[in-house]
């Protein structure tokens, strides 16, 4: 299946797949920046808009991880020129090109979920 997908030759496939995966999960690491980039689709919101839509995020981590999105070019931030300062953050282009990734672990985990705590499971809560 890698090997159809991927389009690459054989040899060269598996190394290139999981440079490729690792990146991405190098990304993509921590809990938050997929709820973050998820909050964001939405459309445009200020810090604490984001914060409420992220629970259990603080504050200092929520900056920190702006920031990084940021540098990678998954959001822009945008300053306006009023008093006090007003930021809002917006998802890019190339961020929500990460569309299809969420909705494809929405889509796993949902099913992941009812394989583990279904019905007569003794792992079930």
């Amino acid at each position: 299946m890698i090997k159809q997908e991927c389009g690459l030759s054989l040899p060269n496939c598996p190394v290139e797949f999981a440079q490729a995966v690792n990146d991405t999960l190098d990304f993509l690491s921590g809990k938050w920046k997929l709820p973050i980039l998820s909050s964001l689709m939405e459309g445009k919101k200020r810090f604490k808009e984001i914060e409420r839509s992220v629970p259990g995020i603080s504050p200092r981590m929520l900056s920190k991880e702006l920031r990084d999105l940021e540098m990678n070019k998954m959001i822009t931030r945008t300053v306006y020129d009023t008093v006090p300062a007003t930021v809002e953050y917006e998802i890019t282009q190339y961020g929500l090109s990460l569309d299809k990734v969420l909705l494809a672990m929405y889509e796993w985990g949902t099913a992941h979920r009812k394989k583990i705590m279904g019905a007569g499971n003794k792992y079930k809560k």
